[in-house]
């Protein structure tokens, strides 16, 4: 049965390689069960329903994936994507979590009609290679920081009204509760650093799972520093928490009010090259490409990606997306839809271990944060930076992310540097009609 749906022979792979491969692929993504529903409760969200709806997301999306298009891709709540919802999309622009799960369900939907009618590829084929990267490494900067400002190891600095690092001179108790976020102390601080040390350490000696074992290390650190508190009788084994508060909590009319298209295609624009540079990315490492460089069977993909969006929203968590861990699954030898399965049935059985994923502080997250940052700047080396008329809209495009705490205002700047440089320099066949579009609906973005 397995040989019939997964093509396992034609494809050179075992199922026990298959499943080893996708235990693996969990256990370097297994942190989005942790630091997703951190991210989204800072948006008003309850945690147990974000962690349910966060498995129940990745399982569903991966199992869409799998079968649908045999790929060893594993999907869930994206990093970056969480990011944008919470402090962009509530925090900044000012729009109830549910309004904003509406608006991720929206950018579902039109994300199944640009990759029904294959638009979706066409649109990303049409923009340039160097902005993807930078799109990239831009969302790397932005939750690095975000992972320092949750520490407490990156405040408000009074002298300078910027942002600083955390220093002796703010260590008095009315300094601390000022800057500090909250349910942040020094303790946590310290433990922090040792979090992001050992997590580190982890990376370096390519231990599978290094980002799951780093948070149990800096959990388990936190026990005896009062850090993390266990009261009596605690089980690390229970029923799921209820998803009753997320489950189809979707506000649509706020959308509507507030005005749909900044926060919509801010939401699509980010996971379509997050998606795509992905599938690229982790394909062209298990040597899946086509000559032409293409990847088979993407459609399918593509849709895979588009459910789970959808589905995911229903259920009450930010943008589903194809997750660059899958890389670690495709180095163990996954090749099929099989690796994905095993991934999907993971998250389920993850759902039993809620109050263990309850325990777990930020300053445990925060070093992931921090080092999936690292993670996501290696394009940065694919970026000609000799070439002005590339450097200058890629360096736009990563600057402006964290110093505007705003995916989308990167994504728009680095594409209105695109643009404008070439059209001032008269290089018009440079600019294909996708980004002359693109440009004019960011243009009218700041008037809408």
């Amino acid at each position: 049965m397995l040989e019939n749906i997964f093509k396992l022979k034609a494809n050179k792979t075992t199922v026990r390689t298959e499943v080893m491969a996708g235990i693996t692929t969990f256990m370097t993504m297994a942190y989005i069960i942790i630091v997703n529903p951190s991210i989204l409760s800072e948006a008003g969200m309850p945690h147990g329903a974000v962690m349910v709806a966060t498995c129940l997301a990745a399982a569903l999306g991966t199992f869409i994936m799998g079968f649908l298009a045999n790929y060893p891709f594993a999907l869930a709540p994206g990093m970056g994507l969480n990011a944008f919802f919470t402090y962009t999309v509530v925090l900044t622009m000012g729009l109830s979590w549910q309004a904003a799960l509406a608006a991720v369900f929206i950018s579902g939907i039109i994300f199944l009609l640009l990759t029904l009618t294959k638009a979706r590829e066409a649109i990303v084929n049409s923009i340039p290679i160097s902005l993807k990267y930078a799109v990239s490494v831009g969302i790397g900067l932005f939750i690095a920081l975000i992972g320092l400002k949750n520490a407490g190891i990156i405040v408000h600095n009074p002298g300078t009204g910027s942002l600083g690092l955390i220093n002796a001179q703010y260590f008095t108790d009315e300094n601390l509760k000022a800057l500090l976020p909250y349910g942040v102390s020094l303790k946590s601080i310290l433990l922090t650093v040792f979090g992001l040390i050992i997590t580190g350490v982890l990376v370096v000696k390519n231990v599978k799972g290094s980002l799951l074992w780093g948070i149990f290390a800096t959990t388990l650190v936190g026990i005896p520093l009062g850090v993390v508190e266990i009261g009596a009788g605690f089980s690390p084994v229970s029923m799921p928490p209820s998803i009753r508060e997320t489950f189809l909590a979707m506000d649509f009319g706020e959308v509507f009010s507030y005005g749909i298209i900044p926060i919509i295609f801010a939401f699509t624009f980010v996971d379509l090259f997050d998606t795509i540079g992905t599938l690229v990315g982790v394909s062209s490492k298990a040597g899946m490409l086509d000559e032409n460089g293409n990847l088979p069977r993407a459609n399918k993909a593509l849709l895979a990606d588009s459910i789970a969006t959808i589905a995911g929203a229903a259920l009450g968590t930010s943008t589903t997306t194809t997750y660059v861990e899958s890389a670690s699954g495709v180095a163990e030898g996954g090749r099929t839809g099989l690796t994905a399965i095993t991934t999907g049935i993971l998250f389920l059985l993850a759902l039993f271990f809620s109050p263990l994923v309850g325990i777990i502080p930020s300053a445990a997250t925060a070093p992931v944060l921090i080092i999936v940052g690292i993670f996501m700047m290696e394009p940065v080396t694919k970026i000609n930076f000799s070439d002005y008329l590339e450097a200058i809209p890629a360096f736009f495009a990563i600057f402006m992310m964290p110093l505007a705490y705003s995916i989308a205002e990167g994504i728009v700047f680095g594409v209105l540097a695109y643009v404008a440089l070439r059209a001032l320099t008269g290089r018009f066949k440079d600019i294909s009609i996708t980004m002359w579009i693109l440009t004019v609906l960011f243009v009218l973005r700041f008037f809408i």
